[in-house]
Order: C-alpha cells, then structure tokens, then sequence
C-alpha cells in the first residue's frame, strides 16, 4: 500500500491528537497568536492542517515583537504570543501577563548579510559593509527590534556599529528590511537566515557564524488573558510537536538548544 503524502499523514495525525483527546469540533475555538514577523510563513503552513484537525480558527498578527508585546500590555485580545527575542517576552512575564508555566525557548536562528540577487557586490567579512561600496545598509529597529538588536549586537561586537551607523536605514520589522534590499532601495540588509531563504529577489552575501553571532531566541507562551486557555495552550502544545518543528526547520528555523 502507498504511503500517504506528507500533508495527509499531517492532517490524520492531527485528526488521531484531537480526536482521542474529545476536542475536535465540539468546543471550537479563536485563537489569537501574535507572533514574530520572521515566523509567517512557518505559521501560515502549520495553520491550515491544524484548523482543518481541531476546528479551532487561528488568527495571525505577525510583526515586529516590541510592537507585538506593546499591543499585549495595551490589552489586545492576544492568546499565544511567539516572540523573536527573550527579553520582550522578559518584560510581559514581569508584569505578570504570561500563563504561568507555558513559556517555552522553541526554536533558534542565524543572522545573514543579502544584497540584491542581480547585485554584483562583494561582502566577504562583516567589515565590507564599512567600505564605500554599501551606501545605504537596513536593519530592522535598532533601538527596539529583536533583529535590529541582535544585528546592532554584533556589528558593535566586531567594532563596526560606529562606522556603519550612517548608512543605517531602520524599517519596521525583520521582513520590511528584506524588502528594502529586494526592491534595490538598500544595498545590502542583515536579516535572519529564514527570512532570506523565503526571497528570490535577494541572495545571502555573507552569513554569520552561528559562534560569532548573537544568541538568537524564540520563545513562545500563553498570554494570561487569554479567554481561550485550553485551545491555546493545545496549539502550543503542537507547535512543540516534532512534526511542527519538522515544518520550523524546512523554512530553515535551528532548534533552541541545538
């Protein structure tokens, strides 16, 4: 007999999760997950099989993570927030807004230097993007971003920060600093490696060494005011699954820990 395609073993494995659990269906749920930009299209993949399983409805709001956190403070109905960096999840577990006991370190990443696919330009080292050939250099946020930090991090690391910061043109997220380098109005942008390996507009000039670059966390938990808690903390559960982090891992996404 032939093996079913990987998307129909996803879905009955799902199926098989609910069902013996009574959950499928009859207690529909709206799961609210505000979530890192770099995370969307890991999500939309993963959220398609789940709905069709559970039952329950997911609904993205994916951008930068300080701005995700802030909503959460301001009290937007958020049930699942998955975080690009620690420290913003740091901030909402000291104002007591995390479900207690939910928040997990999931997954991993790496910082990479693209410029435009049919850019001639040469990046070797981190100390290229000094010379006189990158004019205009993106980065998420700085001040505030989890990529923009982690990339301000590590230029700051190799001594380069003051020598770049003219060149430096800030975006709103991770995936808005991507765009600046695929439609050429940046000569070269640091982004996650997952983020590059979603884009055919751009090519990876230069990748950072896991070693050398910043500690990259993604840690994900259940927002205390959810009105959802058992639908919420079972979609975490799967997104700890090894076939969602299977998914994780093809967009390119490292394990925390590994």
């Amino acid at each position: 007999m032939a093996k079913p395609a990987r998307g129909t073993a996803f879905f009955i494995l799902l199926s098989a999760l609910f069902l013996s659990g009574g959950a499928i269906c009859a207690h529909a749920a709206e799961i609210h997950v505000f979530a890192a930009a770099s995370l969307t299209d890991a999500l939309k993949e993963l959220s398609a099989p789940y709905e069709k399983a559970s039952g329950d409805k997911i609904v993205l709001n994916l951008g930068a993570s300080s701005l995700l956190a802030r909503q959460i403070e301001e009290g937007a109905p958020a049930d699942l927030f998955l975080s690009a960096d620690e420290e913003k999840m740091d901030g909402l577990e000291k104002h007591r807004l995390l479900l207690a006991g939910t928040r997990r370190s999931v997954l991993s990443n790496t910082l990479v230097v693209v410029v435009p696919a049919d850019s001639g330009l040469k990046i070797a080292a981190a100390e290229d993007l000094a010379g006189p050939r990158v004019r205009v250099l993106a980065l998420a946020e700085p001040q505030s971003v989890p990529a923009g930090i982690y990339a301000k991090g590590y230029l700051q690391g190799k001594k380069l920060w003051s020598r770049v910061i003219d060149k430096v043109v800030p975006t709103e997220n991770v995936r808005a600093a991507l765009a600046a380098v695929e439609s050429g109005n940046a000569d070269a942008g640091i982004v996650y490696k997952t983020d590059a390996g979603i884009s055919k507009k751009v090519k990876i000039a230069f990748e950072v060494p896991r070693a050398e670059g910043p500690k990259i966390s993604y840690p994900f938990a259940v927002v205390a005011a959810t009105r959802q808690p058992d639908a919420a903390r079972r979609l975490l559960a799967w997104l700890e699954s090894a076939d969602a982090l299977a998914v994780f891992q093809k967009y390119g996404f490292l394990l925390a820990g590994g």
